[in-house]
């Protein structure tokens, strides 16, 4: 058996895919790491789920750990563009759809996350809610999960 680190995009988990827990048996489309970029994107993984594109054929495994991945960011606010915002929810009788820009701009801090341990992956990542603070402020997202994978030793792995 050989275990790999696999990191599993929010979005990915959002769009496609389905919740497990450790211990789960698991078969992903997964792609390598193939650049020292890549390899910081992903929080040191190996490899990454890939639910959309050129569908490879899965890699099987077991789930033997789940670290849920919370990145920090600088956050502004316009506040024009917030106020806009607030008005537009607030109003009554509105016809159509009215489409309006966040007021947020969310900003990544390099380098700057955490690991959580969690015995399962959640199908939705709640994402910290800005305040109504103007000032930049820092706040934290879960962006996904580093899972630790155990995968048959004879060439599953990506």
């Amino acid at each position: 058996m050989a275990r790999i680190k696999v990191f599993y995009e929010d979005w990915q988990m959002e769009c496609c895919g389905r919740p497990f827990a450790a211990g789960d048996e698991v078969a992903w489309p997964l792609v390598a790491v193939d650049t020292p970029e890549r390899r910081d994107e992903c929080y040191g993984a190996e490899a990454w789920v890939e639910n959309h594109g050129d569908r490879t054929r899965p890699t099987t495994g077991r789930v033997r750990a789940i670290e849920l991945v919370r990145r920090e960011y600088v956050v502004h606010t316009d506040e024009s563009a917030r106020d806009r915002l607030e008005r537009a929810m607030e109003s009554e009788g509105s016809e159509g759809v009215v489409i309006l820009p966040s007021p947020h701009r969310w900003e990544a801090v390099p380098g700057a996350y955490t690991l959580q341990a969690a015995d399962s992956c959640p199908k939705w990542f709640e994402p910290d809610e800005p305040g109504r603070d103007p000032g930049p402020h820092r706040m934290h997202r879960t962006v996904g999960a580093l899972i630790t994978l155990e995968t048959p030793a004879t060439g599953e792995s990506p």
